[in-house]
């Protein structure tokens, strides 16, 4: 039996378009919801397994890509945004009445500086690029998700083209590496 991983991602991949320049994040809230404008194609979607990204309902993953911070723009009822936690790398600010994780910038130094982090099924619009693999699987099983379960959900994400990794894939590593490299004077600048 099939696992349900994410509405997006269950009956198979978004299609990206090359018509896509950014859209619209739109929490669930039904009255006054908070709107976020997105400029240009996300990049780095895929499915999070770990238990800090917001998860919609009945999901074990999340769908997170980033965005350039600059390209991120709260466009509608901002004062219903609240940082869940101010000590974490990822400054993810939520609509305070449906609970959706609406942006995440980093703010401190980092590789990963300048950029914030989204949750694109919240676009209003489609296009937008699809899941390329999934990062952090084995953090499901710190979310309840029963170890027995795992070798399926490894499965499953292979089967609809997301190779699962229990940290970022490997470019995304090696970007962190090379960053922490020249910060410490390994290599050079």
């Amino acid at each position: 039996m099939a696992e349900k991983l994410h509405p997006k991602i269950d009956n198979g991949l978004p299609k990206e378009s090359a018509a896509f320049s950014g859209g619209t994040l739109v929490c669930l809230c039904t009255s006054n919801p908070v709107k976020v404008k997105v400029k240009g194609q996300i990049a780095h979607n895929h499915a999070c397994g770990c238990t800090k990204c917001w998860k919609p309902e009945g999901a074990v993953f999340s769908v997170v890509a980033v965005a350039g911070t600059g390209d991120v723009t709260v466009a509608e009822n901002g004062d219903k945004l609240k940082v869940v936690d101010p000590a974490a790398l990822i400054q993810r600010h939520a609509c305070t009445s449906c609970g959706v994780h609406m942006y995440g910038p980093v703010e401190r130094d980092h590789p990963f500086k300048g950029l914030s982090f989204i949750h694109p099924e919240r676009f209003e619009e489609d296009g937008w690029s699809p899941p390329g693999f999934a990062a952090f699987v084995s953090s499901i099983i710190e979310a309840g998700v029963d170890r027995s379960r795992m070798d399926g959900i490894r499965g499953q994400l292979k089967s609809i083209g997301l190779e699962p990794y229990d940290c970022l894939n490997p470019a995304l590593m090696d970007y962190i590496a090379t960053w922490t490299a020249k910060k410490s004077g390994a290599l050079a600048a």
